[in-house]
């Protein structure tokens, strides 16, 4: 039975190359264009699958071309898709990205079949739920569907990980059910309304998060590391910070992802967290190296060859 279980997206990548992003009513020419399989909760599963964890990944898929490209991808990585959603009523979602030459990029994404990932479809997962088991979600299926997942998880035994992507406001009520919030800094500062530029601003704004309800908050900071701040059953928070390992980036687009399915396969796996918060900058590390989403996700083996070179 797997013990990961990720809930969240599956999109179809439309990817775009330029020198650099187009600003409003500007159109760039002389990009080079691909597709590739895509979503926040799909990269994630992928990528916990190539660490080496069994993944149950739960989603919504249209009735057509991309959805059972979607389907037969993830049962390659050796996902199980047994509990997947066909949707008659919806094309399956897709994303388009534009990559400048810094790899940067900026993302627009036409949800589809996602929207329709409803608390009763999760009903069918509840089975997998219970204790040891992790519990990975993102932001990009319905805040309905993602409270009801948090809850229904949080109170079958799961360990629950939230990655609060695409940016939004959220309840109090999710933080709640979360034993892990896992922000980028513009994330982290729209759920707390404090920019997150160093660590002070980092510890001021996990703060914050701590007193909405979670316990650890790990605040991904691209160059400057991984912050994480933990609050001890005594009340007194703990803090970390990681540096990043140093990469020339190509594509950032599914680092946070990979950082997340890397976290929680590690998680799965045993490891402390602050072993798992290096296995998943290692793998994240990797993955801007490589243009696309789940194709720049790495495998165990070149993970392991980061952290303990010859």
């Amino acid at each position: 039975m797997s013990k990961l279980v990720v809930i969240g997206s599956s999109n179809t990548d439309m990817i775009i190359q330029v020198p650099r992003l187009p600003r409003p009513g500007e159109t760039i020419l002389g990009g080079d264009f691909t597709t590739a399989a895509g979503g926040k909760g799909a990269n994630q599963a992928v990528a916990a699958a190539r660490a080496g964890c069994n993944v149950t990944f739960v989603a919504a898929v249209g009735d057509d071309m991309f959805g059972e490209q979607a389907l037969k991808g993830f049962e390659a990585e050796g996902i199980y898709t047994g509990l997947c959603v066909i949707d008659a009523t919806a094309p399956s979602g897709v994303a388009q990205i534009f990559v400048d030459d810094d790899g940067e990029n900026c993302i627009g994404v036409a949800s589809g079949a996602n929207s329709c990932l409803e608390p009763g479809h999760i009903d069918r997962a509840a089975g997998l739920f219970g204790d040891g088991v992790v519990v990975l979600l993102q932001l990009e299926s319905p805040l309905e569907t993602v409270e009801y997942s948090a809850r229904l998880a949080r109170n079958s035994g799961c360990t629950v990980i939230l990655n609060p992507a695409p940016a939004a406001i959220l309840p109090d009520s999710l933080f709640e059910n979360l034993d892990y919030i896992t922000p980028n800094a513009n994330e982290a500062e729209l759920l707390t309304g404090i920019p997150v530029t160093d660590e002070a601003s980092a510890s001021a704004a996990a703060t914050a998060l701590h007193q909405r309800g979670c316990k650890n908050i790990i605040i991904t900071r691209g160059e400057q590391g991984v912050y994480l701040s933990q609050r001890r059953d005594s009340g007194v928070h703990s803090t970390t910070a990681f540096p990043a390992f140093q990469v020339d980036a190509l594509d950032t687009t599914a680092a946070g992802d990979v950082f997340n399915g890397c976290l929680a396969a590690r998680l799965v796996a045993g490891d402390e967290l602050d072993n798992a918060i290096h296995y998943a900058q290692a793998a994240a590390a990797l993955s801007v190296q490589v243009l696309g989403a789940q194709d720049s996700a790495p495998e165990h083996t070149a993970i392991l060859r980061v952290l303990n070179p010859a």
